[in-house]
């Protein structure tokens, strides 16, 4: 599915979302509307000038990281080059996400979860054993990108690390080469 374009204007500067972005985890069950998530994902690996670099900076843009919308109709993989979705599982498996991420209630209830997961080998044909660093520095990029673009939004969003990394893999049939890092949960807050 072709998300529509992204805006890269906005009326919130980058020090008032650093200044108001806080973690939060109640969530109204109010979905997320198609332009809401496109600006999200965008943040977080979308292409932002036409050499093909991306928002989060990359170590030697080797771009080892994949993102995967997790919502009430299923996942998806979010295919940046073209700025689209595609569905890799479909119906809402966020109670068994919620599951594997150690039972935090927000993951079910927010209305939309992106999930970073990591192909370590893009990075460590070119650095070794520094890659490693290098994709966890990236993951992180991304998610603060997705953070801010949250609050630049007017929605709330939680990072959340502690999770099992098998069962996230499993529950959103991930391909093996693919690592989950980080689950990122996003909606309207209630708090």
């Amino acid at each position: 599915m072709k998300l529509p374009p992204p805006r890269t204007t906005g009326q919130v500067s980058v020090e008032e979302a650093l200044e108001r972005r806080r973690s939060r985890r109640r969530f109204s069950a109010k979905e997320l509307d198609w332009a809401q998530v496109s600006q999200l994902l965008w943040s977080a690996q979308g292409v932002a000038d036409r050499r093909g670099l991306r928002t989060a900076p990359s170590a030697g843009a080797t771009y080892p990281l994949e993102v995967y919308l997790v919502t009430s109709e299923g996942v998806q993989y979010y295919r940046p080059a073209a700025h689209e979705l595609e569905l890799t599982v479909e119906g809402d498996v966020r109670c068994q996400l919620r599951g594997a991420c150690l039972d935090q209630r927000w993951i079910e209830e927010a209305p939309v979860s992106i999930v970073i997961a990591a192909v370590y080998d893009r990075t460590g044909r070119a650095y070794g054993q520094r890659a490693i660093r290098y994709v966890h520095m990236e993951a992180g990029h991304a998610a603060q990108n997705v953070h801010l673009q949250a609050v630049a939004l007017g929605l709330g969003s939680v990072p959340v690390g502690a999770f099992r990394d098998e069962q996230v893999h499993k529950v959103l049939s991930l391909p093996d080469d693919h690592q989950p890092l980080y689950v990122i949960s996003v909606g309207y807050s209630l708090e």
